[in-house]
């Protein structure tokens, strides 16, 4: 049970980010949300680790396995965060939501041999309850002029569903993800001073950015690690089709709105596709 109450604390880590940033990211250039962002959550990872192991030092991982984990980390969120700079916002939203479906489907097949017609079924019924909520009902418009953006964000769900997937069947006995998190803090460093920034960005922005750090990136970070080393990735899987409408309900709750027709509908949606993948498996 524990390996699903890890995963769904970074689901909700993840969804709490429209809530408590608002458009406070919105002003951030790609190479200042990374440094921003990735910094604190260094930091922060860091820390927690020397704390709990009471050492001043963090666990490093071998040359294959720290390649793993800048790709994943660090790739991830490079792609996320272009991707969403060169396509529309939902669109783009929608399709960086298919890491929860490649997640079940590459799971599937590793522990399986073979994807079965139910668990794509349930799979898809989950990708289109997510797609649901993001949408919010409306029409959808896959302009050409935005290829490069919807590739980038289709680029997201592999990049994701394959670190999580590959950490997953390698199962390291130690926890990683401070050191990952350092990587990526120093690559961020590195595409930020290349840039040339000329100045800070406002207190807003900052402040969400080091919110980002802290608990999109950093806590969940830790939170994800011990459910996907020790739980069954095709249910965890479905289980992270949450975070859009959980985002959705986090920012209606914060902000007084009401909560759409359109996210109940995929939050049951997706709920359901939960709950027979439980079945199945």
């Amino acid at each position: 049970m524990k390996p699903y109450v890890y995963a769904l604390g970074a689901v909700l880590c993840w969804a709490s980010l429209p809530a408590a940033t608002g458009s406070g990211l919105e002003g951030l250039a790609v190479p200042e949300l990374l440094f921003f962002s990735f910094v604190p959550a260094a930091v922060y990872l860091s820390a927690q680790e020397m704390v709990l192991s009471r050492r001043l030092s963090i666990p490093w991982p071998d040359l294959k396995l720290a390649g793993l984990g800048l790709c994943g980390i660090f790739g991830y969120h490079a792609v996320y965060y272009l991707a969403l700079d060169h396509a529309p916002l939902v669109e783009g939203a929608i399709l960086t939501t298919t890491w929860s479906f490649w997640i079940v489907v590459f799971s599937s097949v590793l522990a399986a041999r073979r994807l079965s017609w139910p668990v794509l079924a349930v799979a898809l019924a989950g990708l289109f309850g997510a797609g649901l909520v993001v949408s919010g009902g409306r029409d959808l418009h896959f302009d050409p002029r935005f290829l490069p953006g919807y590739l980038l964000a289709l680029s997201c769900g592999l990049i994701w569903s394959g670190f999580s997937v590959a950490l997953s069947r390698l199962k390291p006995q130690r926890d990683y993800m401070p050191a990952f998190t350092v990587l990526a803090a120093l690559a961020s460093t590195l595409v930020f001073a290349t840039s040339a920034p000329d100045h800070l960005p406002d207190p807003k922005a900052l402040l969400s950015a080091v919110y980002l750090g802290l608990v999109p990136l950093g806590l969940s970070f830790t939170l994800w690690n011990r459910a996907v080393t020790t739980g069954s990735m095709v249910l965890i899987g479905y289980l992270s089709y949450l975070t859009p409408p959980l985002a959705v309900l986090l920012a209606a709750v914060v902000r007084g709105s009401a909560v759409t027709a359109h996210a109940v509908a995929g939050m049951t949606i997706i709920l359901g596709a939960a709950f027979f993948g439980r079945r199945m498996r």
